[in-house]
């Protein structure tokens, strides 16, 4: 008895319970390659005058469909809604959406559209509001595989009178709503710029996101068909730069330049941006002065006068504190072990160039760009050398000793083995190193001069830029009582010892802010904690009983962190660099405008890791006569930041025939093709090319 009332209570329910499935979705239409329904955001109507619906369409293995803008081939969906159109369906009017795209290539054809599964949104607005919907539709679709074929769907959707509560299917449709391209704030993707020559377009994007599939559509009013883009990414994959171009040429008469378009960026469906834009008209490239080549000798010369002047240059500033402990550490010692002393810091320098010159042979055999003080873009190589630099520190401190491999130190001096010649070749290795991202006067030539040449003149150049810069230790090696004639080192010495050890220190924090640049703030100033960390253990190592394995374990620890830390920073999306208010963004597009119309244009390319451009900024750009003409005449000042990796600039500096910064030209009427600056300015020599490339004669 109590079973059959049960069953009565349960069809009683069945039979008055309403009838959702029905209402919010019409009936699946299903055939060999599609199934195609309607389906409701909400339960019920509201008393909103606009609904979301969307077209659910499923494609069997093999089969796809298309986007509002096909491509070569194909049709997108076409949806009748007439009969939803009169009092009873309640339907005003209904827009179909359509998220991010992909492109297919079949029998020669670029196409546009889905697979598997894509729900098209749709914006519904109802005549009355708080009546309900009635949904019957025809729907055409093509579907293609290795044939294409005509589909026709029939579908009613009924949605009732009642509250607009959240339906079933709404986190579907939602999913999709998402993939739908947005603005820049939404997509994290930005148009930089939009240049086009007529008869292509050259289009440029950075995204907040690493890119990984990033693709662009065209559409525009003429109904154009254009090829795939060739799409070339920056090293860090924030930057993508689309080359675009017609399928077909263009009808007589018919420029990409000053045509309205709308370009769809995507990326892996996770991001797209959609955008109106206008192609501005063509301009001119910039005119590149390229230097002619020099003859082998001239360049070696060259290289010998850059290598020596690197000595004196602000990047090499940090390691004169160990050039000064050298020195003056042998103050009443032994001839032999001065030139021993100076003669190993030669050989690491010397050993150092060679390695330069081997890894720009290797980068050049493999086809990839390489350029003077590079590696201080790469956030990693900079970790390692605020590390060196904090090891050096501490070394100066007296907190360690660097010391040889003893099978090392003995084949080089079998008979008596000295703890301070590893110091001494790390010493003109570290000077190598910083001295990298200098140009000095003539090495910029040199330098050119290799990495536009074969494996050979690059050896030849690199190895007499490393004989130029030896040269200071040489003639100390040649005549010891330079150094054997100071004072003996005592008290004094650790006094100085200690004074250094806090510039290298320093050097090391300027350091962590360039790195700051590059993986944000917060993760350097993790990075500059673990490098104090470093610091601490290595004094406790004096003053505590804590054994020396747990403090190498603490401290391979701490540059593991660092290490790890950089990594994860490196992977996060880069901010767009920021130049000083008083310039301007550099842009070659506008740079070339700039000199058509007759402007006056001074081009700085600059870097945060570059202590030659801040002593420029500094000591002579910031001199009050030559920044009142810079900044507060009719001048345009240009600025280029080459802090982290931009292909865009590395391209302008090689037009040039520079590979390294400080990079400065001026551009005018009488100059169209530039007047290169001398890596060192003075006022002289800017407010001179500026006259000459400003004279309209």
């Amino acid at each position: 008895m109590n079973r059959c009332i049960s069953l009565f209570l349960l069809l009683l329910i069945a039979l008055f319970a309403p009838l959702k499935a029905f209402a919010l979705s019409s009936e699946w239409q299903k055939d060999e390659a599609a199934s195609v329904r309607l389906i409701s955001a909400v339960d019920g109507v509201g008393q909103e005058q606009n609904v979301t619906l969307g077209l659910d369409v499923e494609l069997a293995p093999g089969w796809h469909t298309y986007w509002r803008s096909p491509g070569a081939a194909g049709l997108p969906p076409q949806i009748d809604w007439q009969a939803s159109l009169n009092e009873g369906g309640n339907l005003q009017s209904a827009e179909l959406l359509y998220p991010a795209p992909k492109r297919y290539t079949a029998y020669g054809l670029e196409t546009i559209g889905y697979t598997h599964h894509v729900i098209f949104p749709i914006e519904a607005k109802l005549r009355s509001a708080g009546h309900a919907l009635t949904i019957d539709t025809a729907v055409d679709l093509l579907v293609c595989s290795s044939i294409c074929v005509p589909k026709h769907y029939a579908l009613k959707l009924i949605l009732p009178e009642g509250k607009a509560t959240e339906s079933a299917e709404a986190p579907l449709i939602r999913q999709f709503q998402n993939q739908m391209p947005g603005d820049a704030e939404a997509s994290g993707l930005l148009l930089k710029s939009i240049v086009s020559d007529g008869v292509s377009l050259t289009v440029t994007v950075e995204s907040r996101y690493a890119l990984s599939e990033p693709d662009i559509f065209v559409e525009d009013e003429k109904d154009l068909s254009f090829t795939a883009p060739v799409i070339k990414l920056s090293d860090d994959n924030h930057r993508a730069h689309f080359t675009i171009k017609p399928a077909d040429t263009l009808p007589e008469g018919t420029s990409l330049a000053g045509m309205p378009l709308t370009l769809t960026i995507v990326d892996d469906g996770a991001h797209a941006l959609q955008q109106k834009v206008t192609a501005p008209p063509a301009t001119k490239q910039v005119p590149s002065l390229i230097p002619p080549p020099l003859p082998l000798g001239l360049a070696v010369l060259f290289a010998l006068l850059g290598g020596f002047i690197l000595n004196l240059m602000p990047c090499v500033l940090p390691v004169l504190s160990m050039k000064i402990i050298s020195m003056v550490s042998h103050g009443g010692g032994d001839k032999r072990t001065v030139r021993r002393s100076f003669l190993t810091t030669a050989a690491g320098i010397l050993f150092s160039f060679l390695i330069l010159a081997g890894l720009t042979i290797i980068l050049k055999e493999f086809g990839l760009s390489f350029g003077w003080g590079v590696q201080f873009q790469q956030p990693v190589f900079l970790v390692c050398l605020i590390l060196l630099l904090t090891l050096f520190a501490a070394n100066m401190w007296g907190l360690f000793e660097i010391l040889l491999p003893p099978w090392l130190a003995d084949n080089i001096h079998k008979k008596s083995y000295h703890p301070k010649m590893a110091g001494d070749f790390a010493t003109g290795a570290f000077a190598t190193l910083l001295a990298t991202p200098c140009t000095a006067p003539f090495l910029g030539t040199a330098v050119g001069f290799a990495l536009a040449s074969g494996p050979a003149d690059i050896l030849i150049i690199f190895t007499a830029l490393g004989f130029g810069m030896i040269v200071p230790y040489l003639a100390i090696a040649l005549f010891p009582r330079i150094a054997t004639s100071l004072p003996k080192p005592g008290m004094w010495m650790v006094r100085l010892r200690q004074l250094l050890g806090i510039a290298l220190a320093s050097t090391a924090f300027w350091l962590t802010w360039v790195l700051s640049a590059q993986i944000t703030p917060r993760f350097a100033a993790l990075v500059g904690l673990c490098m104090a960390g470093i610091v601490i253990l290595l004094a406790m190592r004096k003053t505590t009983s804590l054994s020396k394995r747990l403090i190498m374990c603490g401290l391979f620890d701490f540059a593991i962190v660092a290490l790890g830390i950089t990594l994860s920073g490196s992977l996060m999306p880069r901010a767009p660099a920021q130049v000083d208010v008083l310039w301007l963004p550099f842009s070659e597009q506008a740079l070339a405008a700039d000199i058509d119309e007759g402007k006056t244009v001074f081009v700085d390319v600059t870097a945060d890791w570059c202590l030659t451009c801040k002593a420029n900024k500094k000591f002579i750009l910031s001199q009050d006569a030559l920044s009142q003409r810079i900044f507060h005449t009719d001048i345009i000042a240009m600025q280029a930041d080459w802090t982290n990796p931009d292909p865009i600039i590395t391209s302008f500096l090689h037009k040039y025939g520079r590979y390294g910064i400080p990079f400065n030209a001026v551009f005018g009427p009488s100059a169209p093709q530039g007047i290169l600056l001398p890596e060192l300015l003075t006022p002289d020599s800017i407010n001179n090319a500026l006259d000459k490339a400003a004279n309209s004669k």
